[in-house]
């Protein structure tokens, strides 16, 4: 998709698409970074932003517990000291 600088002041800007902002998961405040040669626009949200809301939802929709079976290992048949 192309795009155009406009003049913003002493500055340029960029208009960008609503449906492109949805799809990047961008807010009001976003990060900028030069990488490459290419201008860089990333959402300023934490890593793991929601986990603690979608682990909360697990628990009480499917009940909690592991997905999985625990896999034995070496230390689970020996006597442990601490």
């Amino acid at each position: 998709m192309k795009a155009r600088l406009v003049r913003i002041g002493n500055s340029r800007g960029i208009r960008l698409p609503k449906p492109l902002i949805e799809q990047a998961g961008l807010g009001e405040e976003v990060e900028l970074l030069v990488q490459e040669g290419a201008i860089l626009i990333q959402s300023t949200a934490a890593p793991r932003t929601g986990w603690a809301e979608a682990a909360r939802h697990l628990v009480h929709v499917e009940g909690g517990g592991l997905l999985d079976a625990p896999t034995p290992t070496k230390f689970d048949e020996a006597e442990w000291n601490w």
